[in-house]
């Protein structure tokens, strides 16, 4: 179907411009609050007005210092307008004075000393802010419907006879005017042309005046609407663009795209890409062959003999240092949590009895090499979290349990200085964690076929209730996944589920959670931090997977944040776990209410549900009482 409208820009014009600006710095510092995520306060109201203020600034900031100057103070300012009056002001202001409900649309304006507040015929473009503009979506290339374009061309045409009977010589096009359409994500451009002196005014009748004007003598250009914000708020600048000229620029379009390339060799340079010297991490370095232009990867030899080292085999004995005690472990069985080795292990004075070890890295590697942070997590930050938990008597059958914490006892004599450190030996100081119990992890069963109903029902429970007594001192997980669930099975009447991988635990505020597309909370991935349901959020997720569930082939957070958006509204994930159990189902729908906001979760009363289903399942037989 062919559009009602014509476009503002031309593809080709909009290719040319977005090349241009490749390198040029857009920087918007206030995210737009998601309409899906977001609550529907004053408050997200509030900051969305704030985002699209930032986010003309961000724009007009960044062309004026591409096509004019970076030296000169920038001529432009942004502010909202206030419908009661038809007068600009600051968002902040205007929020403050209690204003928020009358604000109806934020402007880009000329800087005028006269009027600070601004003047309609120093506007250059406006932003309509109106919920749902993907909603309001005709049916012809995605152009929006009637009732905001007519919005739009109030405004516009408001514009064109400010600038008509403005007394003020301004640089301003008296016959064009843009006005922005945007929401929480989406947004386009309308564009109004025409001369407003062919207007047969009519002071009786204002409204047909502009009508027929429109009808008779504008010419409209309406952009189809397009994604602005992703999901965590950022702009996505190549979407939308609108120019307007504050006179001619010193630099033009053919100017920036001819220095394109120059731009990127800048950039290649900054970022040291084809440099000899040994990289950020210590681990590699770069080089650049005379014949390819390929980048090639070669490891430093010596870094690599030392990390292997370290790795343990079957059969071996390591010794741990643990304050004035010296204790030797014998080496059964390599495990691997998915991205980091491990080990199960028995003492040698108890060789029944399995624990698991985690060697972590040499002190010496930890600050130039990133690539050792997982495991320093697994074994450093770990052994902290569980130290800290016995000291608060956090204990529990479902809770892992610190055996032993220490550094590794190398072979030969040990040089280290009398001031503390380490000797040249390369497994001097290297930290050892063992803790017990041992069991199979979640992803193990699932890969073998193992877990079935009475295993997801049970799992639920054993770790809401290690989640419980963390939460009990504000502790809590922030990497629930398969690897990090074991069911142990030696010694016990029925099989139970221990929560381990306390590394990523959140003991304070400054303290971040682990990030893991598929398991990790939404808020965790929006925000960086965890709310009260996020651990139980990702329980759902691992439960999930582990009964069935498939997660999308994904590689970006706003990709994985669009499906769960989709799961949870058609209740797939839901759906998914009541085929297992009522209860499961239920469960989940208590998480899907919880998550986001600031109440806690309840615990006691969802321990009791799954207790109570286990004891139907288990028909009657006796099972263990702890929570």
């Amino acid at each position: 179907m062919k559009p009602v409208f014509d476009v503002p820009f031309e593809l080709i014009d909009l290719q040319k411009f977005d090349y241009a600006l490749e390198g040029v710095s857009f920087q918007q510092l206030i995210r737009m609050p998601n309409a899906v995520y977001a609550s529907t306060s004053d408050s997200a109201e509030a900051t969305a007005y704030l985002a699209v203020e930032d986010f003309l600034h961000a724009t007009v900031k960044g062309l004026w210092e591409a096509f004019w100057s970076q030296d000169e103070p920038m001529p432009f300012s942004v502010a909202c307008l206030y419908k009661e009056n038809l007068k600009f002001y600051q968002a902040e202001n205007a929020i403050a004075s209690g204003r928020l409900g009358s604000l109806c649309a934020s402007g880009v304006l000329l800087k005028n000393p006269r009027h600070p507040h601004g003047k309609w015929d120093n506007l250059l473009e406006l932003a309509l802010l109106r919920p749902g503009i993907q909603s309001l979506v005709g049916e012809s290339e995605q152009q929006p419907s009637l009732h905001v374009l007519g919005e739009a061309l109030f405004y516009a045409l408001r514009m064109l006879i400010s600038r008509r009977l403005s007394r003020q010589n301004l640089p301003l096009s008296s016959n064009s005017a843009f006005v922005l359409l945007v929401d929480s994500q989406y947004g386009g451009v309308v564009k109004v042309e025409g001369d407003v002196n062919k207007m047969d005014f009519d002071v009786n009748n204002v409204y047909k005046c502009a009508a027929e004007w429109i009808q008779r003598h504008a010419r409209i250009a309406v952009s189809p609407v397009d994604r602005i914000w992703n999901k965590l708020g950022n702009a996505n600048w190549g979407d939308i663009g609108a120019l307007q000229f504050a006179g001619l620029p010193k630099h033009s379009i053919e100017d920036l795209a001819a220095d394109h390339g120059c731009r990127l060799q800048t950039r290649r340079l900054e970022r040291q890409l084809g440099d000899t010297r040994v990289n950020g991490s210590g681990l590699f370095r770069f080089q650049q062959h005379g014949v390819s232009p390929e980048i090639v990867e070669v490891q430093d030899e010596s870094v690599k003999l030392e990390s292997e080292s370290l790795k343990q085999e079957v059969g071996s004995v390591l010794w741990l240092e643990d304050s004035n005690w010296e204790r030797g472990y014998h080496i059964n069985q390599i495990r691997s949590n998915g991205e980091l080795p491990y080990y199960i292990a028995s003492p040698v004075e108890d060789p029944g009895k399995s624990l698991f070890l985690y060697v972590g890295s040499h002190p010496s590697q930890l600050e130039p090499a990133w690539e050792d942070m997982n495991l320093w997590y697994l074994v450093q930050r770990q052994t902290k979290v569980l130290t800290i938990m016995k000291q608060k008597g956090l204990s529990g059958k479902y809770l892992p349990q610190l055996s032993a914490s220490g550094r590794i006892i190398h072979p030969g004599q040990c040089r280290r200085p009398s001031s503390g450190g380490n000797c040249d030996h390369p497994w001097c100081g290297t930290p050892i964690l063992v803790t017990s119990p041992v069991g199979e992890t979640v992803a193990d069963m699932v890969s073998e076929g193992h877990f079935g109903v009475d295993e997801a029902i049970r799992c639920c429970h054993d770790c809401l209730s290690a989640l419980s007594t963390a939460s009990s001192e504000g502790i809590r997980h922030g990497d629930i996944r398969p690897e990090n669930v074991i069911c142990v099975r030696s010694g016990e009447s029925r099989p139970y589920f221990v929560l381990i991988g306390w590394g990523h635990a959140i003991l304070e505020d400054r303290d971040r959670p682990a990030m893991n597309l598929h398991f990790s909370s939404t808020y965790a991935l929006q925000e960086g931090k965890l709310c009260s349901a996020s651990d139980a959020e990702s329980l759902v997720y691992m439960l999930y997977f582990a009964c069935g569930g498939a997660f999308p082939d994904l590689d970006s957070v706003e990709g994985e944040l669009q499906w769960r958006e989709t799961s949870w509204s058609r209740r797939l994930i839901q759906q998914k776990l009541g085929d297992v159990s009522t209860v499961l189902k239920a469960f989940a729908d208590y998480v899907d209410s919880l998550c986001g906001t600031p109440y806690p979760m309840d615990y006691d009363i969802w321990l009791r549900r799954f207790k109570r289903s286990i004891r139907e399942e288990d028909h009657g037989k006796e099972i263990d009482a702890s929570v």
